[in-house]
């Protein structure tokens, strides 16, 4: 009997073992977030119509980093809204910080990202945003919420940096304690 008991503790132990490596490690990567499903009309206000209508922490990309042609639209806006001046021609940094590494100065979640772009760094923390991230240039960000003309062209250019991450895959959508839950959709 005491053999069939510790038997049945190890098996025990090995499943809990499974289940907990399931639930996820430090070092697994977070599920990619699903689109959010966007109106033609949502898509076309600018992004400080967003930003002032959307409660924080509310704002989901509508694209994914997979599809090519956003990618390649983002990545031509990128260019067009001169973002490369600062953050670099491949997003690797230049007076401000590099978007293709582990460091998402304040937070690599979509919300976070659309509204940092469209207020501003010194606006964004006078909303309740600070710093969870240090980069060796800490230029402010502009707000370029009034130079980009909507909520989609941000969208895709958000989708681009996503796509020209080379950090850690866990790192991918900001921390791995600020990663979206999994959809069930």
């Amino acid at each position: 009997m005491l053999g069939k008991g510790l038997g049945g503790l190890v098996v025990l132990a090995l499943a809990a073992t499974a289940w907990a490596q399931d639930q996820g490690s430090s070092n697994a990567a977070p599920p990619e977030p699903t689109p959010a499903k966007w109106s033609a009309a949502d898509l076309a206000k600018t992004p400080a119509q967003v930003v002032e209508a959307a409660p924080k922490g509310t704002l989901k990309n509508p694209y994914i980093d997979t599809n090519a042609d956003i990618v390649a639209q983002g990545g031509k806006l990128f260019l067009q809204f001169s973002c490369n001046g600062c953050h670099g021609g491949n997003g690797g940094g230049g007076i401000c910080p590099p978007l293709i590494n582990d460091v998402w100065v304040y937070g690599g979640d979509d919300d976070t990202l659309f509204r940092l772009v469209t207020l501003g760094s010194v606006e964004l923390q006078a909303k309740g945003y600070f710093r969870k991230g240090m980069e060796n240039v800490v230029a402010p960000m502009p707000p370029f919420g009034a130079l980009i003309p909507n909520a989609d062209s941000l969208w895709k250019i958000l989708t681009w940096v996503r796509s020209s991450y080379k950090g850690s895959p866990s790192y991918k959508y900001g921390s791995p304690m600020d990663a979206p839950p999994p959809e069930n959709e």
